[in-house]
């Protein structure tokens, strides 16, 4: 007998959100902490690139819980 496989969501949790939960919902997807996925989001924003328009991207396409 097998046991079902567990498949990670990829969406915004209701809980452990800061501001719209998009890197919680990756950190869940992707099996790492919320804590460190934001400050990769932080230290990736003083960089030049679209960051912020991919989380705002992310935002209004990721379901909710």
């Amino acid at each position: 007998m097998t046991s079902p496989l567990r498949t990670r969501s990829f969406s915004r949790p209701r809980h452990n959100r800061r501001i719209a939960g998009v890197c919680a919902g990756l950190a869940q997807r992707f099996g790492m902490s919320p804590g460190t996925v934001r400050l990769l989001f932080v230290v990736s924003c003083l960089l030049p690139g679209p960051q912020f328009l991919i989380y705002l991207i992310l935002w209004a396409l990721m379901p909710s819980e």
